[in-house]
């Protein structure tokens, strides 16, 4: 078992990587909690035992069930159940329930603690961490959120043997960005240990800039592109693939942008494609569809942002020309 601190002063909190470890949610409840609101998936098959008195809360499958009605409905089965601000959420699944069911408990009785027990790959190395949470409009991915701390994760790595070959693959879509922001061989390491450099990777930059005022922006790599796709695709994409897609881009704009060279690129496509993730746009793909969902992307202020490689690292790159972001579409194509 690993056990990692995301490093926030007196709301530091636990991140324990290994197999078995939902097991030890008891363990990492916030003190005196007497009741817990378990939210999860019918399509989640992994049980968790708070060790206190509980209730489970069933949200809808999909991206589609990640919105403002969800959220809603939470808060309501919550206040005819009686939940205070002493008891506890506990969310069990992927991005999409530690998502919506952080927010919901940042937002119910102006927040209450949340613990996340990720089920998925994706989840583990990325959306449980980091106290980012949200749920989607039809005009874009995440757009309603609250930044809400948990009171701890769980990441075990058992339950990645229950998850189906593209869904893992999913979850290596996030993994791949890690490989860009200084996780050094991240495909050489057992299991454990790449969900816990992943964590590390991200733990320090959330202690750095806990509410992406600047530098935690860079977890952002490859997700302007990527959630364009899924909203613009209806989320027939899933997150990782589309991200996977969106780092092929923001290479190929670095490139145009004379902030990389053509091997930098190649490396970025070799380790894509070392996870069997796809590279290009799907077909039908209108690229004046995807260049206005830019703009409406949360990092954009002062016009079309994106996070992009150069010579410094990864970092933000604000303004681009608008025939610079259709020739690299054009080369993803």
């Amino acid at each position: 078992m690993i056990e990692l601190e995301v490093p926030l002063g007196d709301r530091s909190y636990r991140v324990l990587v290994g197999a078995g470890a939902r097991h030890r949610l008891k363990e990492v409840l916030p003190a005196g909690v007497q009741r817990v609101a378990v939210v999860t998936q019918e399509s989640i098959p992994v049980t968790v035992d708070p060790g206190v008195e509980h209730r489970v809360f069933i949200i809808g499958e999909g991206e589609h069930g990640k919105d403002l009605g969800t959220v809603e409905d939470l808060c309501r089965d919550w206040a005819e159940w009686g939940l205070t601000r002493g008891d506890c959420v506990v969310a069990v699944g992927g991005g999409v329930v530690t998502d919506t069911a952080g927010f919901a408990a940042a937002i119910y009785h102006r927040g209450i603690p949340v613990v996340h027990v990720a089920t998925t790959l994706l989840g583990q190395v990325d959306a449980a961490v980091g106290g980012k949470t949200g749920v989607n409009l039809p005009e874009g991915k995440n757009l309603v959120g609250a930044f809400w701390q948990p009171a701890a994760v769980i990441c075990d790595t058992d339950v990645l043997a229950t998850l189906p070959p593209r869904e893992y693959r999913n979850g290596q879509g996030e993994m791949a960005k890690y490989a860009f922001l200084g996780v050094d061989r991240l495909a050489d390491l057992p299991l454990e240990e790449a969900v816990a450099a992943c964590v590390a990777c991200k733990a320090e930059v959330v202690g750095a800039d806990e509410r992406e005022g600047g530098r935690r922006a860079i977890l952002n790599y490859g997700h302007t592109l990527g959630h364009a796709l899924e909203t613009a695709g209806d989320y027939d994409l899933r997150h990782g693939e589309a991200v996977a897609i969106g780092l092929i881009y923001a290479a190929e704009l670095a490139l145009r942008l004379g902030r990389v060279d053509a091997a930098r690129v190649a490396e970025h496509r070799r380790v894509v494609a070392s996870y069997d993730l796809p590279m290009n746009l799907p077909s039908g793909s209108d690229p004046a569809e995807l260049i206005a969902l830019f703009a409406r992307d949360k990092k954009a202020i002062n016009g079309i942002t994106f996070v992009l490689d150069g010579p410094n690292g990864v970092e933000l790159v604000e303004v681009i020309d608008q025939a610079v972001l259709l020739a690299a579409l054009e080369a993803i194509q």
